[in-house]
């Protein structure tokens, strides 16, 4: 099944064992699991593989009929960033899945040196946001309502603004496009915005809810680029 699926292929067997036999071997999307490869992507399936994850999907049901915000909330009794904090071990696990996909893009900040004309910079959407030519987002909007997501591009214009003319911010997270995308594509973008819904008050956006957000929270422009996958580039302009 898992050939079938892509996930590993077979080859010939190793000289000295029976003619004829195969062997699996490796794909480009299982070797992203081995331990050992600098862009392992293993801690992120864990996380989704944990029971923490995958119990509230009995609850779905309930929830409909319920006043809970979300599905997670209607399992644990609680919003699933108040269950991180109060759950070291899940909240590491998490932590660490979030880190290793950000390692595909080698977008770790607190990992990246700078050089003479370039500093990076960490900051706390929620506290304070530093002053910064550019302020980098990668899927955090999509874990927020829109009422949320306004508060946190409003702060960000502020910390740009103050540089003056020329900030932006680069949101790197999913963009519904059913009359562009492959229908694969699309349907993994649906399944990811069922996800938000299941565990936090966000969803996934198409290119008109982006621009009412950006425009509400009082950029003049924006342009997306689909370029990383599931995810594309979004420029978010002064």
């Amino acid at each position: 099944m898992l050939v079938f699926s892509g996930f590993f292929s077979t080859t010939k067997a190793p000289n000295g064992q029976e003619e004829g036999q195969e062997a699996y071997v490796l794909t480009p999307s299982s070797k992203l699991l081995v331990k050992d490869n600098p862009n392992c992507l293993a801690p992120f399936v864990n996380s989704l593989l944990k029971p923490d994850f995958l119990t509230p999907g009995h609850s779905l049901g309930d929830w409909f009929r319920g006043d809970e915000v979300t599905v997670f909330e209607k399992a644990h009794g609680m919003a699933f960033w108040e269950y991180n904090d109060r759950n070291p071990e899940f909240n590491k696990l998490f932590n660490e899945a979030m880190a290793s996909d950000s390692q595909m893009l080698n977008l770790v900040v607190a990992n990246l040196q700078g050089t003479k004309n370039l500093n990076y910079v960490g900051g706390d959407m929620f506290q304070h946001i530093p002053s910064a030519d550019v302020i980098m987002l990668k899927l955090i909007l999509h874990g927020w309502s829109d009422e949320e997501c306004l508060k946190i591009l409003k702060k960000c214009k502020e910390a740009i603004s103050s540089k003056g003319e020329g900030g932006k911010v680069i949101v790197i997270d999913l963009v519904i496009n059913e009359k562009k995308d492959e229908r694969e594509l699309t349907e993994t973008k649906l399944l990811f915005d069922m996800l938000m819904m299941y565990l936090t008050t966000g969803r996934e956006r198409s290119e008109k809810e982006w621009e009412g957000l950006f425009l509400k929270a009082g950029f003049s422009h924006y342009k997306i680029t689909p370029l990383l996958g599931l995810r594309s580039l979004i420029e978010v302009y002064t």
